[in-house]
């Protein structure tokens, strides 16, 4: 299973929270590739609509979050808000966005590559 996760709005835009983290159940722990497959079953997420949770005309503030699952030959995306009230989408969410924290950090604490080219002398 592949997800990607977008995350776009809230109080100050913050550019790097803009970008997609992709989720692949293969590379996760077996325990944790389970559990976060549970929660797609739970949210019932194939049978959700493309939207949900439109904010109120003028309304600020507010995340919105664009998930796609990939499984089995098997593609749908749901574009919600923080408003949804569906009780599985609103786990699996809490998952994805601790999910994409932990990807985000790692990600800035990893080294970067030595410079092969030097300055001349």
């Amino acid at each position: 299973m592949r997800i990607t996760f977008t995350m776009e709005g809230g109080i100050a835009y913050l550019p790097g929270l803009s970008h997609p983290v992709v989720i692949d159940s293969s590379q996760l722990p077996e325990q944790e590739a389970g559990e976060l497959e549970q929660l797609v079953e739970a949210a019932r997420f194939f049978d959700q609509p493309a939207i949900m949770g439109s904010p109120e005309r003028g309304a600020a503030d507010y995340y919105q979050y664009t998930v796609t699952v990939e499984i089995n030959g098997r593609r749908h995306t749901v574009r919600v808000t923080d408003l949804v009230e569906d009780a599985g989408l609103q786990v699996l969410l809490r998952y994805l966005r601790a999910k994409a924290k932990a990807l985000r950090a790692a990600a800035r604490t990893r080294p970067s590559p030595e410079r092969t080219d030097k300055p001349d002398d």
